[in-house]
């Protein structure tokens, strides 16, 4: 496939074969069954790889999809105001309001307008962008619309945790806490240790479409070919 062309696709339940190896594409599995084809990124290690999800490169077909699937499972928790983390958050986050019916969301940032209280800011990092150290911020504009409401926090994809923990600290420091966290892909289990120092309720409060492992080359032969590094153990 060329790169422009992963994201782009709904595929029928068990098009592609779920094992412990894979080359070119890791084939991330729906709650419906369906599939979507998963670009390999090799890490500097030159040994482990990620499978990866840019969601708005994606088509919107794929978009709807993920919206729907993430939605279905918090619904049940009557959630009044979804908060999406930038950047490709705010792409989920905006979908699965509409989903869930909402007229609006709230979107935080890294851009500071300069009716911003620094106050009401954290600093921010992501896997994506190791190098780059920036400030999340809420527009206080927006904090009526989070007080004494049941809040759901929306990211694209989980893995270090980083940016989701930015997230809780500014809630917390609006004086909020979000009923549930929400993801299209949780990317390995890095995120797990670094939530719980801080919010011990966080594995809990998770809600996820799909997850992939952490993979690694493990003496295979064929180039591009990774294994799930957890199913070497």
């Amino acid at each position: 496939m060329q790169p422009h062309d992963f994201w782009q696709e709904i595929y029928p339940p068990g098009s592609f074969p779920r094992g412990s190896v894979y080359t070119g594409f890791y084939p991330a599995v729906l709650p419906d069954g369906t599939q979507i084809k998963l670009p390999i990124r090799p890490l500097d290690d030159g040994i482990h790889a990620l499978a990866s999800l840019i969601i708005n490169q994606a088509s919107f077909a794929v978009q709807d999809a993920l919206a729907k699937a993430l939605a279905d499972k918090l619904r049940r928790l009557d959630p009044q105001i979804i908060v999406g983390l930038p950047t490709l958050g705010l792409t989920l986050a905006s979908a699965v309001a509409r989903e869930l019916g909402h007229a609006r969301f709230v979107p935080l940032g890294t851009s500071r307008k300069f009716w911003y209280d620094e106050s009401l800011s954290v600093p921010l990092s992501s896997i994506t962008t190791p190098d780059q150290i920036k400030r999340l911020y809420v527009d206080p504009r927006m904090l009526p619309l989070l007080e004494g409401r049941r809040i759901v926090l929306i990211d694209d994809v989980v893995s270090s945790g980083a940016s989701m923990r930015a997230g809780l600290r500014l809630l917390s420091s609006c004086g909020v806490s979000p009923v549930a966290l929400g993801v299209a892909m949780v990317q390995t289990e890095r995120w797990r240790n670094l939530l719980r120092e801080e919010f011990a309720e966080a594995e809990q409060m998770l809600c996820s479409v799909f997850s992939t492992p952490r993979l690694a080359r493990g003496g295979l032969e064929e180039p591009g070919s990774y294994r799930d590094a957890q199913a070497q153990l």
